[in-house]
């Protein structure tokens, strides 16, 4: 009785706050769609709101499962997932959700039954969008524990799994100094899948009972099923043309923030100097920034093209770049199979880091900078094997990969030292599968 107080007081102070919280974020959220051009396109199915015929595919399934990602990250170990639960029951039906237009963009290529933006957490939100779905189970990736949305499913006798789940050392003390708000919810969970086994006490100071918490491995460094892309061969025959039938050797940064996409591009002109066959292309975490990025790396001197423009580019004219922008979303694992060396974004100029492990199951030599703070256990684990090369500076990135281009095998051992670091958390979305529709 008194947990069950606890939990209605803390229900009802979120739903008291989530208005004025969403009001506040709206000019922010306006922003994005004006900047971005496609943040808006679904903004009704965020309000529950679907069209007739999405509406009439959610009628139509069968208690399905209920998978939330938020974005590109997320929604690629979602896809793994759906593989795994398709191989146990290729009849399952299955509803995707996703917050974001590239997350989206990524879904709509996975077997899912249905994608959908996920709605807001209001209350009457939630209950109109669950009414509709009607999951036999709810499953949120890495850190997407909404109140609302959980609470809903356990009074209607819905399991809840957080899969893959995640917890930052900053989000770990943020959730212990507001335990008395934050334990009630996590204690509604039904399942947490966690991704290293020193996880395990961390739910469970959280609120989590030891029972309900399982070392699952994480789906996302899970190489079971990984084979390189089709379009490999198509991308290899573009930069081939590029190239004029030259050889080179590409180094790729991929998922770039602001002001990282110049700072490696003057690494570049630096190296270029003692190794004239390098190559440079940038893969920048968001591609609506193309046309400004274009700019900035031609005061840097440089010259790009951007991806989006090249097929259309005259022959005689290809031989002046040197730099390709890529410009179209979807395409970034299959770069990384067509590129030499890679620089992990978000790791220079910005807090986090990107996720490296796409570019390590590509059998690639891996640089990343000093700041990969949200995959610091991985990074942890490959230093210590050798499996990645982290540095501290652009200076030091320089000596790095001029190392690397000099000497060959340092490349090949980085690329086996990482693949076999990874090799325990293999199985890991077929062991997740496992748990929840078992």
């Amino acid at each position: 009785m008194i947990y069950e107080m606890r939990l209605f007081s803390i229900l009802l102070l979120y739903n008291c706050i989530l208005p004025f919280v969403f009001l506040g974020a709206l000019p922010g959220y306006a922003l994005k769609i004006f900047r971005r051009g496609n943040y808006g396109n679904a903004f009704g199915e965020r309000f529950g709101f679907f069209s007739r015929k999405k509406k009439q595919i959610l009628l139509s399934l069968d208690r399905p499962l209920w998978i939330h990602a938020v974005s590109v990250g997320e929604v690629n170990i979602a896809k793994k997932l759906i593989l795994s639960f398709k191989r146990m029951n290729p009849d399952i039906p299955i509803v995707l959700s996703t917050t974001t237009p590239t997350g989206a963009s990524i879904a709509d290529g996975s077997e899912a039954s249905v994608v959908i933006y996920q709605p807001l957490d209001f209350l009457f939100v939630s209950t109109r969008v669950f009414d509709l779905i009607s999951p036999r189970s709810l499953i949120l990736t890495e850190a997407e524990v909404w109140p609302n949305l959980v609470n809903k499913a356990v009074r209607r006798g819905v399991e809840v799994s957080l899969i893959n789940a995640r917890l930052s050392q900053r989000s770990k003390r943020r959730f212990k100094r507001f335990g008395f708000l934050t334990k009630p919810i996590f204690g509604l969970l039904s399942r947490v899948c966690v991704q290293q086994q020193s996880d395990v006490e961390s739910w469970e100071s959280l609120g989590v009972s030891r029972s309900k918490i399982f070392f699952t491995g994480s789906i996302k460094f899970d190489s079971e099923g990984i084979s390189e892309p089709a379009s490999v061969a198509s991308l290899k025959d573009l930069l081939n043309r590029l190239f004029m039938g030259k050889q080179k050797k590409v180094v790729l940064a991929g998922s770039t923030h602001s002001g990282e996409e110049s700072l490696i591009g003057k690494v570049y002109l630096k190296l270029r100097n003692q190794f004239p066959e390098l190559y440079y292309l940038v893969a920048p975490r968001h591609v609506e920034r193309r046309h400004d990025l274009v700019n900035e790396l031609r005061s840097e001197g440089l010259n790009p093209v951007l991806r989006s423009e090249l097929e259309s580019q005259e022959t005689e004219s290809l031989d002046s770049y040197d730099c390709l922008v890529i410009d179209t979303t979807g395409e970034l694992n299959a770069w990384y199979y067509s590129s030499d060396i890679v620089i992990i974004g978000k790791s220079f100029l910005a807090n986090g880091g990107q996720n490296p492990v796409e570019a390590i199951f590509a059998k690639n030599p891996v640089l990343v900078g000093p700041n990969m703070q949200n995959f610091a256990s991985l990074i942890s684990d490959l230093n210590a094997k050798g499996g990645v090369i982290q540095v501290k500076d652009e200076f030091e990135l320089i000596e790095r990969i001029s190392e690397v281009l000099a000497n060959p095998e340092i490349g090949v051992s980085l690329s086996q030292n990482s693949n076999l670091a990874l090799s325990l958390h293999k199985g890991a979305s077929d062991r997740t599968a496992e748990l929840i529709i078992t």
